[in-house]
């Protein structure tokens, strides 16, 4: 890597150097060839250093307005795209059905309401797949939920005597995306979507030791506090005691996993429709542990009914919001319809998608793609829709293979070729600004906001990150040093070297490309 840096070094030297022409220097165009050829020696040292020698590279790297290949490396291989493929996903969303689309939860009820506020019957909601009911999106996931139950309360609803119900299947199908690992459903990054989503499917776990050594761990649940429903085992334990044991759940520290001594781990009982949590956990001590919802439908439901009670709205059967959810999803054509939720529109979500590079909001737009143009919220029909508009795009068929929307699925496959593609018709868009504005900025914000600091590509270079076991992507625009707004793809499978080192080239590229000048 250190003889790699000593070329790219070199690289920059000779393209930053201009000649001026009176002295009889190159003409502009063979300078222009000069940095190229320079740029592509020194990104074939690094790709073909020995440390890569079993890995995959991608790259294409183009100055759209020119028409002019900087450099290309495999470019019409497929690779593995991680969340680069959330660049398919937003991209045809936002061409298809715009900036401003909103999505709409309808709340009804069946039955009669009394003089006195009772509805004697269900309250209904009818969901086509709102991700933005979320701590991430509204800084409390619940507060979405308190202003439904305040409009209720304005339409005059006090007590509902029957439950409260997801109607509907607008997202009719499993709520994982194809080819995501069943051992990781637990995980954070691994949480499903539905037609109603609360909290992008997470829920935290706040597990504390018990008073004394012996007694049980205390557990709450947030940011809903009745679901999921809690099955404890996890025992307090002396300070100084060994680490004990660990689940799908586990991980050190105390973010998203357990705990730092001892640990505690969480897992859904299939059996039972609870969650475990196990292990042990040290006298004084505390963590959180995120889990995925396996049923988003019922984390919603479940939510909204505790909304309404603190609210001062009785809902009198609670079987609809046990932990197994206990909402077979009903037909809604016996609802009356009482008010619409809007979300705010696409343009607001894109940037929470991309620069954070959030996965199920991105599941939710690719089943949103096939609910608006298809009539079926699945992944199928969105692949359906993404086919023609890539049709349209004029790009190639054999590029891509589109199996989510986030990208953790292993079955995606995509070629530098066609994210550069997508790139390039982004830019030619009315939709370019707010694109390009929601992808991480080097230095600045999102998944690359610790990347390519104190460089030209700081505050500079647009790219979305992409990762998965074995799998790095960095695509997006850069402005050279005389101005010129480049496109890349850089993309790397199947390496036996520490990650840091496969970041090391994507960054270096970056920083030569805000560093070339070209006129």
């Amino acid at each position: 890597m250190r003889a790699a840096s000593r070329t790219l070094l070199l690289f920059v030297v000779l393209a930053g150097c201009a000649v001026p022409r009176a002295m009889g220097g190159p003409s502009p165009a063979s300078g222009a060839h000069n940095a190229k050829a320079v740029l592509a020696s020194a990104i074939d040292s690094m790709v073909n250093a020995p440390e890569f020698r079993s890995a995959n590279w991608g790259i294409l790297i183009v100055d759209p307005l020119a028409s002019d290949t900087l450099y290309a490396h495999n470019a019409t291989k497929l690779f593995i795209p991680a969340s680069n493929q959330k660049l398919v996903t937003t991209s045809v969303m936002l061409e298809q059905l715009g900036p401003d689309f909103r999505y709409r939860t309808i709340i009804g009820k069946r039955g009669s309401v009394s003089a006195d506020g009772v509805l004697s019957g269900d309250l209904t909601v009818i969901g086509r797949g709102d991700p933005t009911t979320s701590n991430h999106m509204k800084g409390d996931a619940m507060a979405p939920l308190r202003d439904i139950a305040d409009s209720l309360r304005q339409h005059g609803i006090r007590r509902i005597i029957g439950r409260v119900v997801a109607v509907g299947n607008a997202f009719p199908g499993p709520v994982v995306g194809a080819g995501w690992p069943w051992n990781s459903l637990d995980g954070a990054s691994f949480a499903g979507v539905d037609e109603l989503l609360f909290n992008e499917g997470l829920s935290v776990l706040h597990v504390q030791s018990g008073a004394r050594v012996g007694d049980l761990a205390v557990v709450e649940t947030r940011p809903a506090r009745t679901y999921p429903t809690i099955h404890v085992l996890a025992v307090t334990v002396p300070r100084d005691s060994a680490v004990a044991a660990r689940g799908p759940g586990s991980g050190r520290g105390g973010g998203r996993g357990a705990f730092s001594r001892p640990r505690v781990s969480a897992y859904h009982d299939t059996l039972t429709s609870t969650v475990v949590v196990r292990g042990q956990i040290a006298l004084g001590d505390s963590t959180n542990i995120t889990l995925a919802q396996h049923d988003p439908d019922a984390a919603y439901v479940a939510a909204l009914s505790e909304a309404l009670r603190d609210r001062g709205i009785t809902v009198d059967d609670q079987s609809a919001v046990g932990a197994d959810g206990g909402i077979a999803q009903q037909s809604g054509d016996s609802a009356d319809s009482l008010f619409t939720v809007t979300s705010v529109p696409l343009s607001e979500i894109l940037p929470m998608i991309l620069k954070p590079s959030q996965n199920q909001i991105a599941e939710a737009l690719l089943r949103t793609i096939g609910l608006e143009r298809t009539g079926v919220g699945t992944a199928d029909s969105a692949r359906q829709v993404v086919a023609r508009q890539f049709t349209e795009w004029e790009i190639p068929s054999d590029g891509y293979v589109v199996r989510d929307g986030s990208g953790l699925s292993r079955e995606d496959l995509i070629s530098p070729e066609t994210i550069v593609s997508i790139l390039d018709v982004m830019r030619r868009s009315k939709n370019f600004d707010l694109f390009y504005r929601s992808l991480p900025i080097a230095g600045v914000d999102g998944t690359i906001r610790t990347r390519m600091q104190n460089t030209p590509a700081q505050g500079n270079l647009h790219a979305k990150t992409g990762t998965l076991g074995m799998v790095r992507s960095l695509s997006g625009y850069v402005r050279t040093a005389d101005g010129r707004l480049l496109e890349f793809s850089i993309l790397c499978n199947n390496w036996m070297t520490p990650q840091a080192s496969v970041d090391r080239v994507a960054d270096a590229i970056g920083v030569a490309l805000a560093e070339l000048r070209l006129k």
